[in-house]
């Protein structure tokens, strides 16, 4: 009896263990959530796109002017949160761009380069203003044609489209200070070419220091995301810039090659993909030969100029994550560092290296805050993640995605409903991945994380430089040392320590090996545009 009596307090015992009083299984310690249900749910908070009124067609914008292309030919631009048509663009053909490259010409030889340093200065303060006042206007068109966030939009880029052209216009009078015992010299007419996932930052980018080093230019926006670059030819009305100084020509990769291949440029800067970039620098390299075989001939040097090159390109940004790091802070800048923008971003964080002695904990805490953030209308000013740009780049990052799977590693996705209309991919990270699989070699350009361990700091730089690119890379410690020796070991254009993606107009942007060469931003970026030899 005493036996059966143990037998029998022991059996009890072992169900109160099991099932609690209330009936439901007891869920382990690891695997234990906060759950508010429907509670903490954002009301939506749309931003008022009514009043800013989309034109049915867009016009070239060559010497100051909107003029139809000589193609008669036009393509629809889409809102890819939606699938709306928005507009059309003009396609621009080779006779287009020539018209505007001799237009820049014109001005360049007549105006541009014969104003005073401080007078063109004036003109991109005009600009940076105008910017300002109509930087709510500009936020919605960028986020409605791009499918990023409007927080984003509003917070991160507008801001910065104007401070670049403030930053710039302070330089224009001032570049003998910049280059000390130098007499720097305009280039002359810049053929510029950007990319959808920053359209109207990338043009600013470009566009300011190459005004007031005293070049004029012709530029080619992404065919996806063109409405924003042709509202600022617009402001550029506004501000009485004189004509021909700037001009936007729109189109696909055809437009683009047409303006590479004009034998009347003297700068190329192109920002987007490695491939791209390795052709244009192919023709670049080809152009220069030719001038130098061609001899000093005055005719035949204007017939053949040799063009200067910057190309800012593709990234697969190592984002090393040491266990003495403030945890909590690095999971906010890791998930800004690759979800930020849905990854389309050159310079994204999409490699995470994590040290093994706090590898579990991170993956739990990522796991955890991806499903927190908010999928959905980019216009929503509650929205995390907005739109994929295209239907071209989402298949990208779904075929690369399974790819990681099939290869052996195991994904985690943000469980959250996504719009049944446009272009989504919620937040993914991937671990169990190695260097031999795509995802941590290629670039995905999306909301995708492949992360990796690592022992030692040796091993950490090692793992992030044996990769074809080098733009840029992020360090979380609390060791100081470790920082330094780490930023003196990585081969990347740009490292950030202890916080990623932050950028200003004074800090110099660029990368080594397949990112590209060359410096946009700071000084470096004035010297892309001058000669000082």
């Amino acid at each position: 009896m005493k036996t059966n009596s143990k037998k029998s307090v022991a059996t009890k015992t072992a169900r109160l263990e099991l099932v609690p009083a209330n009936g439901h299984a007891v869920v382990p310690l690891k695997d234990r959530r906060l759950n508010f249900g429907a509670k903490w749910d954002y009301a939506p908070a749309p931003e008022d796109s009514k009043n800013y009124v989309i034109a049915p067609r867009h016009e070239l914008f060559i010497n100051g002017k909107f003029v139809a292309p000589r193609s008669k030919k036009y393509f629809d631009s889409v809102n890819p949160a939606t699938e709306q048509k928005l507009t059309e663009i003009a396609a621009a053909n080779a006779a287009d761009v020539d018209s505007a490259v001799k237009s820049a010409r014109r001005a360049y030889e007549k105006v541009w380069s014969k104003m005073p340093g401080r007078e063109r200065g004036k003109y991109l303060y005009r600009i940076a203003r105008i910017i300002q006042e109509k930087a709510r206007e500009l936020a919605v068109l960028e986020t409605i044609d791009g499918g990023k966030t409007i927080k984003e939009s509003r917070d991160v880029d507008l801001p910065l489209v104007a401070a670049h052209f403030f930053y710039y216009a302070g330089w224009a009078d001032k570049l003998k200070y910049a280059f000390p015992g130098k007499t720097p010299q305009p280039l002359g007419v810049a053929g510029q070419i950007i990319p959808w996932n920053f359209p109207l930052l990338m043009a600013a980018w470009k566009i300011a220091p190459a005004l007031a080093c005293g070049n004029t230019v012709v530029l080619k926006p992404a065919e996806t995301t063109s409405i924003t670059a042709l509202r600022l030819a617009q402001i550029c009305q506004e501000a009485e810039l004189p004509e021909g100084v700037v001009n936007i020509v729109t189109g696909a990769g055809e437009t683009g090659a047409a303006l590479v291949n004009h034998p009347d440029v003297d700068k190329i800067a192109f920002t987007g993909s490695t491939d791209v970039g390795k052709a244009i620098a192919k023709i670049v390299a080809q152009r220069n030969a030719e001038h130098r075989s061609a001899g000093s001939g005055e005719s035949r040097g204007a017939m053949l100029r040799a063009p200067k090159l910057t190309l800012e390109l593709g990234g697969k940004a190592a984002n090393i994550l040491f266990e003495d790091a403030p945890i909590d802070q690095a999971i906010e800048g890791v998930i800004a560092g690759i979800y930020f923008n849905q990854g389309h971003v050159c310079c994204a964080g999409s490699r995470l290296f994590v040290q093994e002695g706090i590898y579990r904990t991170v993956i739990k805490k990522l796991r955890d805050r991806i499903q927190t953030l908010r999928v959905g209308n980019p216009l929503d000013k509650n929205t995390d993640i907005g739109a994929i740009n295209s239907k071209p780049q989402l298949d990208k990052i779904r075929e690369l995605v399974q790819s990681g799977v099939a290869e052996g590693a195991e994904i985690t996705q943000a469980q959250c409903a996504l719009p049944s209309k446009g272009y989504w991919f919620p937040p993914t990270f991937l671990t169990g991945v190695t260097h031999a699989h795509r995802v941590a070699s290629e670039e995905i350009f999306g909301p995708v994380l492949s992360v990796m361990t690592f022992r030692t700091p040796e091993e950490a730089f090692e793992r992030a430089n044996n990769i074809p690119y080098g733009l840029s890379a992020g360090v979380w410690t609390d060791k100081g040392s470790k920082i330094f020796k780490m930023v003196n070991k990585l081969r990347a254009g740009v490292v950030w320590a202890n916080t990623y993606n932050k950028f200003d107009p004074a800090s110099p942007f660029g990368g080594y090996k397949e990112s590209g060469f060359g410096r946009e931003g700071g000084i470096q970026g004035l010297a892309a545009y001058c000669r000082v030899d």
